[in-house]
C-alpha cells in the first residue's frame, strides 16, 4: 500500500532517516478538532512508558472514574482518622494534609461536567479485547506523605506499637525436652554413655573422642582419693563428737540442775508434812531418807538434809547428807554433844554449797527438825585437803579451832569447781535450840 506520495509505501520511513507519519505522528494541540478521548488516550500512553505500544488503551468513563476516586479518598480519610484516634485518643482534629498538593494534580470534583458530545468528523476509539501487551497500572496513592501506601500493601506500623515478644515454649513442651535430654543422656540399658569429648579451649569446639583406656582414666581420676574420704570421716567424726561434748556440757551445768531442784522442791515439801505426823518414830531413817531442812540465809539456800552420802540417792537429787556410815558417822543435831557432818555439791545438781566460800565467821546457819531449830554460827573454814583427811570429822574436828568437846557442825564439798581433787571444809557451833512451839529463831525470821 502507498500512501499520496507514490513511491513511499505508507508509514514507511521518510528521507533522512524520520519515521513514517503512521509512526510516530504529531500530536494534534487542543482545541484543534480532536476528540478529548485521543487526548487522555495520548496522555495515558505517554505517562505509562510502555515501549513499542501501537494499541493505547482506551481510559475508561469519567464519571466512573470520578466515582472510584472520590471512594478512594473517602476511604483514605476514614483510614487516617482511625489511626489518629488510636495514637491520640484525647484529639480530633480534621485531616489537613502536612505538605501543599500541587494543584494540577488535584482530582476534578464527582459532579464535573459532561464533555462535549461527539462530533459528525470525530473517531470513536473502541477497546482492544484480549490486549494483554498492555503495560500495568500505576498504583493509586491514597492518604498523606506520611501514612499513604499503594491500594493492596499494608502501611508500616507505628513505632510505639512494638510487636508482641514471642510467647516460650508452654510446660508441656518443656516436660518432654527435658525427658527427650535424659534419654539422650543415657545409653542401652539405663546406662550412662562414656564421658563427652573434651572441648578445645582455644576454639571452643569438641576435640576428637576419648578412647575407652582415656574414659576410664578421666572416670578415675574423677574419684575422690583414699586421703580424702579418709579426711572427711574425721571432720565428721570431729564434728560428731564436739556435738557430743556440747549436749553433754548442756546436761551436767543446765539440765541437772533443773532436775535436782525440782526432785528437791518435792522432797522439802515431803519433810515438812512429816514434822506434823506423830504416829513417826523420831531418830529412825532409812538411807536416803530426808529428817531435816537446813538454811543458810546470807548465801539465801534452802536445802533438805538427807540420811546418808549416797551420789544417786541423795547427793545428785540436790539434797545435803548426813555422814551415817561406818567410822565417818556424825552426831545428830539433837545429840548433846558431837560433830553433825554433812555433805553436798558444788557444781552440778542443784549445787546447794556452791558459794559456801563466801561463809564469814558469825554467819547464821540453821537445821530445822520435827523437834526443834538449831541455830549455829561460822567458826574457820579450810579451803583445801586431801579427800582423804576424815580428821575434819571428828568430835572435836582437827584444824578447826575447837578445844574441846561441844556441839559442832561441818558442811563438806569438792573444790576446785568443777572437780573433785580436793575437799573445802566449813565449821561451825551451835549458839542456839529453840523448840518449834517457840517459832523460829530470829536467824529466819529478820
Amino acid at each position: 500500500m502507498r500512501g499520496r506520495g507514490g513511491d513511499r509505501p505508507f508509514g514507511g520511513a521518510g528521507a533522512g532517516g524520520g519515521q513514517g507519519p503512521g509512526v510516530t505522528g504529531r500530536e494534534p494541540d487542543r482545541g484543534e478538532g480532536i476528540s478529548p478521548w485521543f487526548t487522555a488516550g495520548a496522555r495515558v500512553t505517554r505517562d505509562s512508558a510502555a515501549p513499542q505500544q501501537q494499541h493505547p488503551q482506551p481510559p475508561p468513563h469519567p464519571e466512573a472514574q470520578q466515582a472510584q476516586q472520590a471512594q478512594q479518598n473517602l476511604q483514605a480519610q476514614q483510614n487516617l482518622q482511625a489511626q489518629q484516634a488510636q495514637e491520640n485518643p484525647g484529639a480530633r482534629q480534621p485531616y489537613a494534609p502536612d505538605q501543599q498538593q500541587d494543584p494540577g494534580e488535584q482530582q476534578p470534583p464527582r459532579h464535573s461536567p459532561r464533555p462535549r458530545s461527539r462530533g459528525a468528523g470525530d473517531t470513536a476509539v473502541l477497546p482492544v479485547i484480549g490486549d494483554t501487551s498492555e503495560a500495568p497500572e500505576t498504583p493509586e496513592t491514597y492518604g498523606t506523605p506520611e501514612t499513604s501506601g499503594t491500594r493492596g500493601e499494608p502501611s508500616a506500623p507505628a513505632p510505639e506499637h512494638t510487636p508482641p515478644l514471642p510467647v516460650g515454649p508452654g510446660r508441656a513442651e518443656r516436660r518432654r525436652a527435658a525427658a527427650a535430654a535424659a534419654r539422650k543422656g543415657r545409653g542401652r540399658g539405663g546406662r550412662r554413655q562414656p564421658p563427652a569429648a573434651p572441648v578445645d579451649p582455644a576454639t571452643g569446639e569438641p576435640g576428637r573422642p576419648l578412647t575407652r583406656v582415656e574414659a576410664r582414666r578421666a572416670a578415675r581420676a574423677a574419684k575422690d582419693s583414699p586421703a580424702v574420704i579418709a579426711s572427711r570421716a574425721m571432720g565428721e567424726l570431729f564434728i560428731t563428737c564436739g556435738v557430743i561434748m556440747l549436749l553433754f556440757v548442756t546436761y551436767q551445768l543446765w539440765w541437772t540442775n533443773v532436775r535436782a531442784g525440782m526432785e528437791a522442791g518435792k522432797e522439802k515439801q515431803r519433810i515438812q508434812q512429816s514434822f506434823t505426823d506423830t504416829e513417826r518414830a523420831p531418830g529412825a531413817f532409812r538411807p536416803g531418807e530426808g529428817f531435816a531442812i537446813m538454811y543458810i540465809p546470807k548465801l539465801d539456800v534452802v536445802v533438805p538434809v538427807a540420811e546418808g552420802i549416797n551420789k544417786k540417792k541423795v547427793l545428785d537429787r540436790g539434797m545435803v547428807g548426813r555422814y551415817a556410815e561406818g567410822r565417818l558417822k556424825t552426831a545428830m543435831p539433837s545429840d548433846r554433844t558431837g560433830n553433825f557432818g554433812v555433805a553436798g555439791h558444788r557444781n552440778t545438781h542443784g549445787e546447794p554449797f556452791r558459794y559456801i566460800n563466801r561463809l564469814k565467821p558469825g554467819d547464821p546457819i540453821v537445821v530445822e527438825t520435827r523437834d526443834a531449830y538449831y541455830t549455829y554460827e561460822m567458826a574457820s573454814i579450810l579451803p583445801q585437803t586431801a579427800p582423804s583427811n576424815v580428821a575434819v570429822l571428828d568430835p572435836v574436828p582437827r584444824g578447826s579451832g575447837f578445844s574441846g568437846p561441844g556441839r559442832y557442825i561441818t558442811l563438806t564439798t569438792c573444790t576446785p569447781e568443777f572437780t573433785s581433787t580436793y575437799r573445802m571444809i566449813v565449821w561451825g557451833r551451835m549458839v542456839e535450840e529453840r523448840p518449834r512451839s517457840k517459832g523460829k529463831p530470829d536467824a529466819l525470821v529478820g
